[in-house]
This record gives structure tokens, C-alpha cells and sequence, in this order.
């Protein structure tokens, strides 16, 4: 039966969307604005190759270990308190990180962009969960909030692209400026104020508890990407699944968590996170390798290459308001399977590129973006919808996290895996002197830092690496994928369309 008995949102509700949708749009900017602007920062503040994916991943590894205090902090303070207290902060930040002088600043200016960003992604997630509790409609809701997000991820590079080629590579930061503006004058009254009025103290051994255990992990992930896996990242998992254990038998004796892990027992909640985790290692990773392949192979200006990412920027949008439109007939984890097959799909044309292969690159990514939309909209409508009104911050930052989590993990295994294969080929190209074989066999962007001073020959060749990297990047991304597929088609399968519901039942899945 249909779910009835529960009040649709009005216009005020969905003014509020779209008032929600502006910091949304903003964080999906800063995972990949990035992207296309790395050269000109490069070339700028000369970071090494560690710094530069300190600067690529410092800002996801940090929501990441962030986010779930933040989400709950914002049931006990309110979220939208949290929300325009993390605006502020994230604009502040941001002028910050547009006029950094070093690789150090940068890095620094990022890691805390991602602790301000931890307050702004469950505090929107949640206020929509709050605001549209007829659960069509927040379906739908969530298929624009994961539009907006995607749009921003989306029009990163685009508009990385844009303003390094009009002004400077900071600019890509000051975006966040006026949308700070916009939202502190209009959440007044397009807003609610929500709190979970049980909620109890913040427990702050379990903060410290939550991230020892996340960012010894992340670290050591990080260090094994650059340096291989060794003793040093083995001993920081060993600490970060130490203090997660301890930080589990702690929340299962608190009255109030910090996160109640008894939302890991439902099926559907743990399987759709899962779902979104995988899903993201392969976006995350594999974005930051096209981006990459459309400027230092293929030449394009970073505008060009922005615009060249158009297409899959529009298949994100349609698959994310159309999967939960399609999932109110169908059952959600059919159409989130279906959709990532699609995905694998792109992943398989972009594991027989060469060079010289811009549009069936984009048509790959196409297919890749057609299954994050689906994703992004209906897992994470189906976190939210598993866990009740008062515990919504907690699902919330529980969504986010491993979708940020899995952004990052992806840039730095894919990203290393890549980089890895190219050295390991360029290793026996010769040249005159020991800096310029350092440049090439370093990286693609060095080789063509030194281009005057090597022959065409060695150019192509490194090209050829590179790309070659990307083939085995999407193959690896293709094969992880296809196991988040089997779990929507299996541990998902019991999900019905959305909206119905049997008698006695809540809408919690």
C-alpha cells in the first residue's frame, strides 16, 4: 500500500531545497575543482608529488574523519545551527586556501576546508530528511540534493578550467564567498531548526575514539599509495582497528552515542552504504585520471577540458532525479544495479583507450556518471530512510563519510596505481642529465615540464604510459564495481518501489 497519513512539504520546504542546494553544490565544487586547475598550481607553487596528493586528498580524508562528529554534534545543537556556523567558517577557510603562498598552506587550508565542509554535508542531509518526511517526495529530494552534489563535482573542473585561465588558480576558492552570503541571509526563514531534544552530552572520548580510528587508516592508505605497503602503514591500521573496537564497545554502553551502531543490523542501511563506497572508488579515482588524460595527453586547455566533462555532467543529473522517479514502479535495488551496470560498461571502454581517444573517454565516463546518479540519489535515501527522525545526523554522516572516503580512497589507489605502472615504464628511457630523467620517469606533468629538452619520441612515450596506467585504473575500477552491482541485486533485492509500505510498518527500511 501507499504510504499515507504523513504531511507533504510545502513550497516553503522546497525553497528551502533549494536554498540547501548552495552549499551542496559548493562541496561537490571542492572535490574536483581541483582537477583541472593541478598545472597551473603546480607550475605555481612547484608542490612534490606527495604534496600534490595532499592537496588532491586532504580535503575528502578530513570530512571523512570529521563527519561523523559533526553529524552528531548537529542533533544536540541544532542543524542549522551547525550549518551556518560551518558556512562561515568554510568561507573564512576559503580565502585562505585562494591566497596560500606554499604547497604547506595549501595542504593545511584544505584539511581545514574538509573539517568545515563535516559540518555542512550531514546538517543539509539531514535538515531535508526533517523537511520532507513523506517518503516520495523525500526521495525526490534527496535525488536533487545528490544532483546538486554531483553538479558540483561535475562543474568543478569546468569552472577550475574557467578561472584559471581568466584570473588565477585561488579564484577556483572564492566561490564559496558569496554563497556563504546567500545562505546566512536566507536560512532564517526557509529553514527549520531541528534537534534531537534526547540527544544528551557530546562524548568526547568517543570523538577522539572516532578519529583515531579513521585517520590512522587514511594515513596509512595514503602512505601505501606513494610509498608501497609496508611496516609503518601496517602498524597505523593495526592502531586505527584498535581504537575502533574500542570506540564500538563504547558506543554500544553510552545511553547517547556518538553513533549508534545498532543501524549496522538493518541489511539495507549497511548494504547501500557499501554499495555508495565502492561506487565512489571508482568515480573518484577514475575522474581525476580523465581530467588528467584530456590536458596532458590529449593538449586541451583546462577551459576545454572542463567543457569536454558537459556530457557526464548531465547523465549524473538525469539518472539522479530520474532513478527515484523510475524506483516509485521498480524496486530501488534493481534499478541501482541495473544502473551500475551501465557503469561497468564505461569503465570497459575506458580500458581500451589509446591516445588520441577524447570522445569514446568521454562516452566511458558517460556511462560511469549514469550509475553514480542512480547511486548517490537512492542509497542514500535508503541510509536516511533506514534510521529514525531523531538518529537522521548520524545516517547522514554516515552517508557522507563513505562516500568521501571513497572519493579519496579512489584518487590515491588509482591515482598511485597509475602513477606506479607509468614510472615502472618510463623507468629505462635515458637523457642527458639526472634531473630531466627524474622529471620524466616521475610523472606525465614532468615529462612535459622538460619537453624542450627531450625528443618527441620520449613525449609520446610517456603519453603512451600514462595512458596505459588509465587502462589498468578502469579495468580494477570495473571489477570492484561489478561486485557493488551483485550486492544491489542481492542484499538490496527486498527493498519495494518507494512510497509503499505494509500495514504496521514505519518508513524506516
Amino acid at each position: 500500500m501507499l504510504d499515507v497519513g504523513v504531511r507533504r512539504a510545502g513550497m516553503r520546504e522546497w525553497a528551502g531545497l533549494g536554498l540547501l542546494g548552495l552549499p551542496t553544490v559548493l562541496l561537490g565544487l571542492d572535490v574536483t575543482v581541483l582537477y583541472l586547475v593541478l598545472p597551473s598550481l603546480s607550475a605555481a607553487l612547484d608542490p612534490s608529488a606527495t604534496q600534490t596528493l595532499w592537496i588532491m586528498d586532504a580535503y575528502g580524508f578530513f570530512i571523512a574523519g570529521f563527519l561523523i562528529t559533526m553529524g552528531t554534534l548537529g542533533d544536540r545543537i541544532g542543524r542549522r545551527r551547525l550549518l551556518l556556523v560551518g558556512m562561515v567558517a568554510f568561507a573564512v577557510v576559503s580565502v585562505f586556501a585562494a591566497f596560500a603562498p606554499s604547497a604547506e598552506m595549501l595542504i593545511l587550508a584544505r584539511a581545514l576546508l574538509g573539517i568545515a565542509g563535516a559540518t555542512l554535508m550531514p546538517s543539509t542531509l539531514s535538515l531535508i530528511s526533517h523537511m520532507f518526511s513523506d517518503a516520495r517526495q523525500r526521495a525526490v529530494a534527496i535525488g536533487v540534493w545528490a544532483t546538486m552534489f554531483a553538479l558540483g563535482m561535475a562543474a568543478g573542473p569546468v569552472v577550475g578550467g574557467a578561472l584559471v585561465e581568466i584570473l588565477w588558480w585561488g579564484a577556483a576558492f572564492l566561490l564559496a564567498v558569496p554563497i556563504a552570503v546567500i545562505v546566512l541571509a536566507c536560512a532564517g526563514f526557509l529553514l527549520p531548526e531541528y534537534s534531537d531534544p534526547q540527544a544528551g552530552r557530546l562524548d568526547l572520548v568517543s570523538v577522539a575514539l572516532s578519529l583515531a580510528t579513521i585517520l590512522p587508516v587514511i594515513y596509512a592508505i595514503k602512505r601505501t599509495a606513494v610509498y608501497g605497503f609496508g611496516v609503518l602503514a601496517l602498524l597505523f591500521v593495526l592502531f586505527g582497528g584498535a581504537a575502533g573496537v574500542l570506540f564500538v564497545k563504547r558506543q554500544r554502553r553510552l545511553a547517547s552515542p556518538l553513533l549508534d551502531v545498532t543501524l549496522f543490523a538493518n541489511r539495507a542501511f549497511s548494504a547501500a552504504l557499501t554499495v555508495l563506497l565502492i561506487g565512489l572508488v571508482g568515480v573518484g579515482g577514475t575522474m581525476y585520471l580523465v581530467t588528467q588524460y584530456l590536458q596532458l595527453v590529449e593538449g586541451l586547455t583546462p577551459f576545454a577540458a572542463g567543457l569536454w566533462m558537459g556530457p557526464p555532467a548531465l547523465a549524473m543529473f538525469a539518472a539522479a532525479i530520474g532513478a527515484p522517479l523510475i524506483a516509485r514502479r521498480a524496486r530501488p535495488g534493481i534499478v541501482m544495479g541495473l544502473m551500475l551496470g551501465l557503469s561497468v560498461v564505461g569503465y570497459a571502454l575506458l580500458a581500451v583507450i589509446g591516445t588520441g581517444d577524447s570522445i569514446r573517454v568521454v562516452v566511458g565516463f558517460t556511462f560511469i556518471y549514469l550509475g553514480l546518479g542512480a547511486i548517490a540519489a537512492l542509497g542514500t535515501d535508503t541510509v536516511v530512510g533506514a534510521a529514525p527522525a531523531s538518529k537522521s545526523g548520524s545516517a547522514a554522516a554516515m552517508s557522507e563519510t563513505v562516500q568521501e572516503l571513497g572519493i579519496g580512497v579512489g584518487v590515491a589507489l588509482l591515482g598511485s596505481l597509475t602513477a606506479a605502472l607509468y614510472s615502472h615504464r618510463m623507468a629505462e628511457t635515458s637523457q642527458a642529465s639526472t634531473e630531466v630523467a627524474e622529471r620524466v620517469t616521475g610523472s606525465l606533468s614532468g615529462a612535459l615540464s622538460v619537453a624542450e629538452r627531450v625528443s618527441p619520441r620520449v613525449l609520446q612515450a610517456a603519453q603512451e604510459a600514462f595512458t596505459m596506467g588509465v587502462n589498468i585504473a578502469a579495468v580494477t575500477a570495473g571489477a570492484v564495481t561489478l561486485v557493488a552491482v551483485l550486492l544491489c541485486l542481492v542484499a538490496l533485492r527486498h527493498l519495494r518501489p518507494l512510497g509503499e509500505i505494509q500495514e504496521g510498518e514505519t518508513d524506516q527500511r
